[in-house]
């Protein structure tokens, strides 16, 4: 039976990022392929309600690379993003035609008929103004791999969007090898059959991805955490979600004044 990795990617008006972004994915791809020739892989880009030219961007760099494809949606938010992203991966069989660089638009899930192999199918989750490491997809198949239900990972702010007495603050509090304290959806993996067993992501504008991973331990599956591989995602103080990363970051650390 195939091991599949999908990873699930919410964009809305990230024109600045996602290039990054899917570079990064490209390497991390490229690099699952080499160590694990046998496992299938493919990313999908929900296009949430973008009004600038990250369509565009993400089209253009899925021509040519039958690894990528996009879902274009009305902007429904970052929870439903998840959500939908999830189940159009999960409609996508293993072998055979690939959607094409992406013009598909649906407001509703797909239906999955094959639901035998969940077991064997992980869904990763990212963030479009986020950068994944060149390890971080071999990272969620071990994950899948070893038994994991679920894999909370961490991130770290892009230096080069804090100014220096910020990031001097917010490496002060996470020196080396620091306890993981919280859980990201930038930085996030469930197996599907786990991710089915939770309902899925919650239809909410923010702590989607918090909220599935609570209901994974009040069920008593396997959720493992780790601080290795951490996703950089952006450090801008004004982010997509009121209560999100960047709120974070402007609370607790505040400007340089």
């Amino acid at each position: 039976m195939t091991l599949r990795l999908d990873v699930v990617v919410p964009a809305h008006d990230e024109q600045d990022r996602i290039v990054a972004c899917l570079e990064a994915l490209a390497t991390a791809v490229s690099n699952l392929r080499h160590e694990r020739p046998h496992v299938s892989v493919h990313v999908s880009v929900v296009l949430d309600g973008c009004t600038d030219d990250t369509a565009a961007l993400v089209h253009a760099h899925a021509d040519g690379a039958a690894w990528l494809d996009t879902l274009v949606t009305d902007h429904v938010g970052v929870g439903r993003a998840r959500s939908l992203g999830a189940a159009h991966a999960l409609a996508r069989p293993v072998a055979g035609a690939l959607v094409s660089a992406g013009r598909q638009r649906t407001d509703e899930p797909a239906v999955d008929h094959d639901d035998a192999d969940l077991d064997q199918r992980w869904l990763a989750h990212t963030d479009a103004d986020s950068r994944v490491a060149a390890g971080w997809l071999v990272q969620q198949l071990d994950a899948l791999v070893s038994g994991a239900h679920v894999l909370v990972g961490a991130v770290v702010p892009d230096p080069d969007d804090l100014d220096a007495v910020v990031l001097a603050r917010w490496q002060a509090t996470h020196p080396p090898g620091a306890t993981l304290g919280h859980v990201h959806g930038a930085n996030l993996g469930i197996r599907a059959d786990a991710y089915r067993a939770v309902g899925g992501f919650d239809p909410v504008p923010e702590h989607e991805d918090v909220r599935l991973v609570a209901r994974a331990r009040a069920l008593g599956l396997r959720v493992d955490a780790t601080t290795s591989l951490p996703v950089v995602t952006s450090g801008r103080f004004d982010g997509r979600t009121p209560g999100g990363y960047a709120e974070h970051l402007r609370r607790t650390y505040g400007d340089a004044s």
